[in-house]
Parts: structure tokens; C-alpha cells; sequence
């Protein structure tokens, strides 16, 4: 089997990151090529990488050759680039921690607070005219494409359950523990809901879980 030192991207079953690893290496290739890299069938391959088509992170096209078949070849799609460690998050910190250096924590929290403002008029656009739980479901779709691994878990009684299996910012949070209540304030300014944040990866949990309630004014 080839081996290959790209980071494994968080999520996916070991089989899924050893050909997300093969594909970010070199694109396209064929159902017979990933099969031999892996020394697995390629009925085994084929099931894999349907189901990372379904997420969005593999695509497949057709070429015609000249006898047979016509052949088909995978590639990773541009969604498949948050699933890769990048040297962003480093560089972000390091920005904080010299402006600290020079203007002190409460420079740090206004670059945050006005960051998450930016964000605010960026996605207010994609809630307008929504129901609470359609909120709830575009939040959902722009925490996941984020990076974040996010899911709707539950639809309560009085609201819903949002989790988040990977946090992104990680380093940054751990210094900077603001960076959360920012984050649960826009949620709360998105939803034009209740927020509460019951568990964090950056306290240990192994998921971020926000409990969302509608308001008086409004049902879920």
C-alpha cells in the first residue's frame, strides 16, 4: 500500500482519509489506480469514495478512451480544501499577540468584536425572510463549510441543538477565551434567539453543543 505523509483531515474513517491523502496528492485518478494504491477491491474503493461524493469533497468524470469502457477518474473538489491544515490559523495568533504586545487584551477583543460584526452583515443577508428553524439551518450549513463539522442534532420542545466537532480556531481560542462569547453573542444576533453554550472543545469537551431557544415573540 502507498503510504503518504499529507495530514489526515479530521472526521472521515480511516480508509476515507488514506484516499482524500491519495487524491490531494494527485488528481485525477482512476478507480484502478486508487484500488492498487490502497491494495484494496476496487468495489471497496468505489464504495468509499461514493460516500465522500455524497459529502461534497470527491467528484467524478468520465473519459473515453480508445477500446473498452469508458473510464471514470476522481478528483478532490474545492470544498475539500478546509479539510487541510493550513498555516492561517499561526499566522492569526501571532497578529494577535503583537497587538496585545502594543495596545494591550482590550485591542485584541475590539479586532474580535468588530470581526464578528463584519460576519454579522455578511450572513444576515441568507436569514432574512426565515423561520427560526430555517436560521437554525443556514447557521448550520455556514459553521460546517467553515470548517467547523457542524450538525443540527435535535429539535427540542423549546429549540434546537447545534454541535460542532471541530474547532477551526482552536489555538486562538485557548489564548484568547473571548473569541467564544463573541462567537455565542453573533449566534444570538444571527438567530435573533436565545444562545446558551453548554460544552467547549477549548474546556476539554469533545464537542462544541449550543443550545438554541426561540423567544417570546417568536415559535420554533
Amino acid at each position: 500500500m502507498e503510504t503518504t505523509a499529507t495530514p489526515a483531515p479530521p472526521g472521515f474513517s480511516t480508509a476515507k482519509k488514506e484516499l482524500i491523502a491519495l487524491l490531494k496528492r494527485r488528481s485525477p485518478q482512476s478507480l484502478a489506480e486508487l484500488a492498487g494504491a490502497r491494495g484494496i477491491s476496487r468495489v471497496a474503493v468505489l464504495k468509499h469514495l461514493e460516500g465522500l461524493e455524497t459529502q461534497g469533497v470527491v467528484a467524478r468524470t468520465v473519459r473515453r478512451g480508445g477500446v473498452g469502457r469508458p473510464k471514470a477518474y476522481f478528483e478532490l473538489t474545492p470544498e475539500a480544501a478546509r479539510l487541510f491544515p493550513a498555516a492561517y490559523e499561526q499566522l492569526s495568533l501571532y497578529a494577535l499577540e503583537f497587538i496585545e504586545k502594543k495596545l494591550g487584551r482590550k485591542a485584541v477583543v475590539e479586532l474580535l468584536r468588530q470581526r464578528s460584526a463584519d460576519l454579522y452583515q455578511h450572513h444576515l443577508p441568507r436569514m432574512a425572510g426565515q423561520s427560526l428553524e430555517g436560521r437554525v439551518t443556514t447557521l448550520t450549513e455556514i459553521r460546517d463549510k467553515g470548517g467547523y463539522m457542524a450538525e443540527l442534532s435535535a429539535r427540542r420542545r423549546t429549540g434546537f441543538e447545534l454541535l460542532e466537532h471541530n474547532c477551526p480556531i482552536r489555538a486562538m481560542a485557548d489564548q484568547y477565551g473571548e473569541a467564544c462569547e463573541i462567537e455565542r453573542q453573533l449566534f444570538q444576533s444571527l438567530l435573533k434567539a436565545d444562545v446558551d453554550s453548554t460544552h467547549r472543545v477549548v474546556a476539554g469537551d469533545p464537542v462544541c453543543r449550543f443550545l438554541i431557544r426561540g423567544r417570546a415573540t417568536e415559535t420554533v
